[in-house]
């Protein structure tokens, strides 16, 4: 009998995410039945998209269970199988328990080649991150050469690649990070025009103004609140919102209001269009050709930062949402 280490939800946040939402525990698993397979987690990718699943009882998706495992992206080997579709030792992607193991039906699970890339890079670069902002950004924001494109969180999971392609498209790329090492990497490594630090610049109007001289035509929106209002105001005629996330509004109590002016949608004729990748699942195997090949090209760049141990996940969340970060969060468990 297999035991495994996972992580339960063990309390629902109020505001800011704390220690004490978490529990650790040690359970054993059951016995693989016909169609089961045991997995080994080996990366857990850690996503800010997680918080509001932790709170609203009405969402998108099915809010965490209070007492159950939480859930994301991870790659993890197969141990055991049952299953006709999966032998042991195949590597396979997509959503599991924060657990070192986890008896598993395999539906939703899709093999990689363990030696393609970095196994970790399959939840970023080549994950659910890279295929958010390739959808988001090619499919959706359609950028020209020479529109001037605004990625908000620039050098985040999923802005340092759409970034990177609206660059590729022949555009001028605008972002903003969290501080100057990220803002410096953003254009000497990703190829952005330019990027501001957020948290540095008291007047977001005032610096978009400086450098986005002529407005803005594409906005990949990742983080809300008074960034977006700023953007918001200085779209340009038939100009393109891609609302990706808002991760400065995830911890608030209430809901912020929207920007000042929403005639403004009409006057200049803007298409504001959010969504959720897992809509969009019929995609991914042209992203990963598209994207893989860059990537080994080395026309793409990208970075993430690795923490070791399952038990270190909730600290790592936490500073997630507080913007600690560089790049893609992953967390090695085995």
């Amino acid at each position: 009998m297999t035991q495994t280490t996972q992580i339960v939800l063990a309390k629902r946040p109020q505001g800011a995410v704390t220690s004490d939402c978490f529990r650790l525990e040690h359970p054993a698993l059951p016995a693989l039945g016909d169609g089961q397979i045991l997995v080994r987690t080996l990366y857990l990718s850690l996503d800010p998209y997680m918080r509001p699943r932790m709170t609203e009882l009405r969402s998108y998706t099915p809010p965490f269970e209070l007492d159950q495992p939480l859930t994301g992206g991870a790659v993890a080997e197969v141990l055991e199988s049952r299953n006709p579709k999966f032998a042991a030792g195949d590597v396979v992607t997509g959503m599991l328990n924060w657990a070192t193991h986890q008896v598993h039906d395999g539906r939703g699970l899709r093999k990689v080649e363990r030696d393609a890339a970095p196994l970790s890079a399959h939840l970023g670069i080549l994950g659910m991150p890279g295929f958010t902002a390739w959808h988001g950004m090619l499919r959706m924001g359609q950028p020209k050469a020479g529109e001037t494109v605004f990625v908000s969180a620039a050098t985040g999971a999923v802005g340092q690649l759409a970034g990177q392609l609206a660059k590729l498209q022949g555009a001028r790329v605008v972002g903003c990070a969290g501080d100057d090492a990220k803002c410096s990497y953003a254009t000497s490594a990703l190829g952005y025009d330019a990027c501001f630090n957020h948290r540095a610049e008291t007047d977001y109007g005032a610096v978009l103004d400086r450098l986005c001289p002529d407005g803005i035509d594409v906005d990949f929106e990742n983080v809300g609140g008074t960034i977006f209002h700023a953007v918001f105001a200085r779209m340009k005629n038939f100009g393109r919102m891609v609302m990706c996330g808002a991760i400065s509004e995830y911890q608030d109590s209430k809901p912020q209001p929207g920007p000042e002016k929403m005639f403004t949608i009409v006057q200049r004729r803007l298409r504001i269009e959010g969504f959720i990748v897992s809509d969009h699942m019929a995609g991914m195997g042209a992203f990963v050709t598209e994207v893989g090949a860059l990537l080994k090209a080395g026309k793409i760049h990208h970075r993430e930062t690795v923490v070791e141990g399952l038990e270190q996940a909730p600290a790592a969340f936490i500073g997630l949402l507080k913007g600690e970060n560089f790049g893609k969060l992953v967390v090695k468990v085995g």
